[in-house]
């Protein structure tokens, strides 16, 4: 059985459990990070030097970096939907993907862990600002990917790009500011949230 080392509030750990459900793949999750386990150990760092969460354990295989376990996933076990074979269609589901990771999610960050996690070290109002109008940009660039598609961020079909962009979302709506008016957004997020793979990982926690 998979193992997925890492606490559930971390949005990079809810990737691969979304993941596993879609795939309807059986699991082991477990608490790892701050509260939990430590990271900083030897037995973690020999499966993860970075000492970070998600890392996947599929028997002697050992995978870190959540956007590949989710490729790895789909690679394995999965049938192509979640990750089509087709060059062009891959390349538009790892561009998305790569948008979340190297873009959208660092617009928010600074943001999110003054307003919702509440964190000494993100009080700066200039900076959470300054984040707040970053993410606004980077979502306003989705609004308008998802008027051109009418569906999903890689065209007609959920992706694992929808993973990813779909929990960066679900803290975007989430988190205590006036949000802008975004209506594709919150059209894609309606469809999300009856997937049972974001509404089981996600409730309760932005």
């Amino acid at each position: 059985m998979l193992r997925i080392l890492g606490k559930t509030s971390s949005i990079n750990v809810r990737k691969v459990l979304w993941a596993c459900a879609e795939l309807d793949l059986p699991f082991q999750q477990e608490d790892w990070g701050s509260g939990f386990r430590d990271l900083n150990t030897d037995a973690f760092k020999t499966l993860n030097p970075n000492a970070m969460v998600p890392v996947l354990v599929d028997a002697d295989f050992v995978l870190w970096e959540s956007n590949s376990i989710l490729r790895y996933l789909a690679n394995r076990y999965g049938d192509g939907g979640l990750y089509p074979s087709q060059a062009e269609a891959r390349a538009r589901v790892d561009q998305w993907l790569d948008w979340q990771a190297s873009d959208l999610n660092r617009a928010w960050s600074y943001a999110f862990m003054s307003l919702v996690r509440g964190s000494a070290e993100h009080r700066d109002p200039a900076l959470v600002q300054a984040s707040l109008e970053g993410w606004t940009r980077f979502m306003t660039v989705l609004d308008g990917r998802l008027m051109e598609t009418g569906a999903y961020v890689a065209g007609d079909h959920f992706s694992l790009a929808d993973i990813a962009i779909g929990l960066s979302v679900h803290r975007w709506f989430g988190t205590p500011f006036e949000h802008p008016r975004l209506d594709a957004v919150r059209e894609y997020y309606a469809r999300l949230v009856q997937r049972p793979g974001l509404s089981r990982y996600s409730a309760g926690v932005p």
